[in-house]
Order: structure tokens, then C-alpha cells, then sequence
């Protein structure tokens, strides 16, 4: 499930789109709150301002977005290590009908949100001019992950042992067998 992963280009536009709402770094934030108490010292009022529109990151927290359906898009490593933590968000995100898809490289989420890495990423609001980009990001997320069923449904290799086979083989005796006395019954 998680080695089929989004190609370069589709990478490529998603990285593009999520570039413009990294979150602040931290000199960013102790700037910015240096010069909010600077101001509170003089006392100029405090603008209210709304809150930025950044990617949101972190197992729990990303999971608590989906769960309240307030992510647009989830992002998810391919090479999360143990890949436990992350084997069950696809299942909850096409429960909740969260468009998801899976990228190569947990570092690349990280260099988005500052960190060495992340397993995974929610957007969940985008300004006006990115929301047709974020749309057709989803659409095609939407039907290359949550809507395919044979993209869920690949474990195993479908062939089985030589016992097993000798067993389905019998049980397949079993029922001709049984088939053949019923059509023998009906027709005398």
C-alpha cells in the first residue's frame, strides 16, 4: 500500500502548493513576539489577527483533523519506520471522506514544517487564489487513493501452498460429488 506513492510532477505541484503555508520558523515567532510585547510596553493597542493558514503536522494532531473533518488534504511518508503508526490513516481517511495521498520521503514533509521529519501533514485551509490548485489536487488524489479499490486490496500473492491445495482440491471433489447425487435425485 504505501510503495505506490504520487509521481514526480503531482510531487512536484503539491510541494509548490504547500510551500506557501509553512508555518514561521522559530526566529520568525521570537521576532514577532519580541515585537508584540514591544508594542504592549509602549501600549499601542493589539490588532486582532486572524489566525495564519499553515500546514499542520504531527501524527495525533493531524489525526484529530481528520477525525473532525476539518483537513482538506493529508499527506503521508512512505517511510515511516514502524509503519504501524501510519498503516491505519488511510482506513480513517477514507471513512471521512479526507482526500490522501502518499509521498516518497518523510524528509521532505519535515523540510516543510522545519523538522528533520514528519510522518505526516494536513492542509486545511488554503487562501482564495490556491483553492481551484487545492481542488484539482484532491480530485486527483481522491481518484488515485480513496476511490481505488484495487490499490487497497493487494496483500499477498494469491498463490497458495501444496497443501492447501490438495486441500481446495478435495473440498472441489467434494461438492462435484455432491452436486452430481442432487441431479441424479431430481432426475429419476
Amino acid at each position: 500500500q504505501f510503495n505506490l506513492a504520487i509521481d514526480r510532477n503531482q510531487a512536484e505541484q503539491f510541494l509548490r502548493l504547500a510551500k506557501k503555508y509553512m508555518p514561521e520558523t522559530r526566529a520568525a515567532k521570537k521576532t514577532r513576539l519580541m515585537e508584540l510585547a514591544q508594542a504592549r510596553k509602549d501600549g499601542q493597542e493589539e490588532k486582532k489577527k486572524k489566525r495564519p493558514q499553515v500546514l499542520k503536522y504531527g501524527l495525533n494532531f493531524v489525526t484529530k483533523l481528520i477525525e473532525n473533518k476539518e483537513a482538506k488534504l493529508v499527506v503521508i511518508a512512505h517511510d515511516v519506520d514502524p509503519i504501524e503508526l501510519v498503516a491505519w490513516l488511510p482506513t480513517l481517511c477514507r471513512k471521512k471522506d479526507v482526500p490522501y495521498c502518499i509521498i516518497k520521503g518523510k524528509a521532505r514533509l519535515g523540510q516543510l514544517v522545519h523538522k528533520k521529519t514528519a510522518s505526516c501533514i494536513a492542509i486545511t485551509s488554503v487562501k482564495k487564489e490556491d483553492q481551484s490548485d487545492l481542488e484539482t489536487l484532491c480530485k486527483n488524489f481522491s481518484a488515485q487513493f480513496n476511490d481505488n479499490v484495487e490499490h487497497r486490496r493487494r496483500w499477498g500473492g494469491g498463490i497458495m501452498g501444496i497443501k492447501s491445495q490438495h486441500v481446495m482440491q478435495r473440498r472441489e471433489k467434494a461438492i462435484q460429488l455432491e452436486q452430481a447425487k442432487k441431479l441424479g435425485l431430481q432426475l429419476s
